[in-house]
């Protein structure tokens, strides 16, 4: 019943800046730790950042630290993407994502994804 729905994506040029959203639904707690990914046409899905709330830690792509940033409102069920100086090479579907903690506090293998927005950086 969890879903993530992303949103945000357009066109820009070099430089440039988007946020992306990520609208969560469902039964989705405050240990649930939410990833971005990105994945390019013919390239696999790699990871871009995420979010533990249980740690507060934040973690990133060496290939974006600096320029993203993952942030979290509970209140609004919502994950956010900060893009600024974005590159030719950022142009990417940009997915969320979570993986689903148990009664125990365990994360398990289980994980959701959205659909995915598209990110293109051009001049």
């Amino acid at each position: 019943q969890v879903q993530l729905v992303e949103s945000g994506g357009g066109l820009v040029q070099p430089g440039g800046s988007l946020r992306l959203s990520c609208a969560a639904s469902g039964a989705i707690l405050r240990a649930w730790p939410m990833r971005w990914f990105r994945q390019a046409p013919g390239k696999e899905r790699e990871f871009v950042a995420a979010i533990n709330w249980i740690s507060g830690e934040r973690f990133y792509a060496e290939s974006v630290k600096g320029r993203f940033t993952i942030s979290r409102d509970n209140a609004k069920n919502m994950v956010y993407l900060q893009t600024n100086m974005l590159k030719p090479e950022d142009t990417a579907v940009y997915y969320c994502n979570t993986r689903r903690v148990d009664a125990t506090g365990t994360t398990t293998s289980l994980e959701v994804w959205g659909q995915g927005t598209l990110v293109t950086v051009s001049s």
